[in-house]
């Protein structure tokens, strides 16, 4: 693929901005409906002329919002890296146009403050990351897990000063169970570092934000909500309908076991595929669309191994 040397945005990318972006909770945020999460395909082991490719289709189109981790890859740290070179080669005349999301919290480099949620590894990871992704700050910064052994106050108080220095504009956490978000929306919000969005697994076979009440307290309480692995790794598109395919990642053991591919479960996204071919949409768009359709969703972060597969994925905002 022949790459554009002087990547030039493309004009039209915002004709859609009404329809397009919504408001992320009571902030003055607007998030494309549909974000681009850097967590496969953008790593130091994949081809930099495609990841290029995929983030100038991705801006090309509305998507502002780019959704990153210390721990991409892999290897650890080389999605950043990628941010960076593309920063360099396209994106710095965009900078204010994007919004770089990144987060700590998992496993990342050896010894005991390299994980979790310490003000010790926070402060580390945000300064790794700025240096990575060659920025001054990131839009967005998360807590990527929970921690149960680290006091909440440590890790939110180490968020708020990441803010207070500039490092950040705004906060947000991963998978927090519904208790802890609540004390650190009322921590956070004390401290007048109010709690931008919440970043959760959300998609027709998994509900759990739903079940749990998660999604409707960001609702009520005036906090994003953005949603991530919205087809299950693939299992929430037309590839499994029939059994498990030779090339797929089911196959290969990758994220997806066979044992999940039940009768029950081969029944029920035949179903839906042909609610969604009734409708003139794949699986795939129905599902994405399902996410964006509940109540209290921002955005939707969808992965992209391909241009047209993005294409394909940014139908579901239509």
């Amino acid at each position: 693929m022949e790459l554009k040397q002087n990547y030039l945005a493309d004009s039209h990318r915002y004709d859609s901005s009404e329809t397009f972006y919504r408001r992320c909770g009571k902030s003055g945020v607007m998030l494309p409906k549909i974000s681009l999460g850097f967590w496969h395909n953008f790593g130091g082991v994949d081809p930099y002329e495609r990841s290029r490719a995929i983030t100038h289709y991705a801006f090309d189109h509305g998507i502002t919002h780019f959704d990153l981790a210390n721990n991409y890859g892999p290897p650890y740290g080389s999605a950043e890296e990628t941010m960076g070179r593309l920063m360099d080669d396209s994106f710095k005349p965009y900078r204010d146009e994007l919004f770089i999301s990144s987060k700590a919290g998992y496993d990342m480099w050896e010894g005991p403050y390299g994980n979790w949620g310490s003000r010790k590894y926070l402060f580390a990871s945000i300064e790794q990351s700025l240096k990575r992704m060659h920025l001054d700050y990131v839009d967005l910064f998360y807590s990527h897990r929970y921690d149960p052994n680290t006091p909440l106050e440590e890790t939110l108080q180490a968020l708020v000063d990441i803010v207070k220095q500039g490092k950040a504009l705004y906060i947000g956490i991963s998978r927090w169970p519904l208790e802890a978000l609540k004390f650190a929306d009322k921590y956070l919000k004390e401290r007048d570092v109010p709690l931008l969005i919440f970043q959760d697994k959300l998609n027709l076979l998994n509900r759990g934000p739903q079940e749990s009440g998660t999604l409707d307290y960001c609702h009520d309480n005036g906090i994003g909500f953005i949603g991530f692995s919205p087809l299950a790794q693939g299992l929430l598109t037309d590839r499994y309908i029939n059994g498990i395919p030779e090339d797929s990642r089911m196959a290969q053991g990758k994220f997806l076991k066979s044992d999940m591919l039940t009768p029950e479960l081969i029944a029920q996204l035949r179903a839906w595929n042909v609610e969604a071919s009734a409708q003139g949409k794949t699986l795939a768009e129905k599902a994405l669309s399902w996410i964006l359709e509940q109540q209290g969703v921002t955005s939707v972060i969808v992965g992209a191994s391909s241009v047209p597969q993005l294409e394909k994925n940014l139908k579901a905002a239509e």
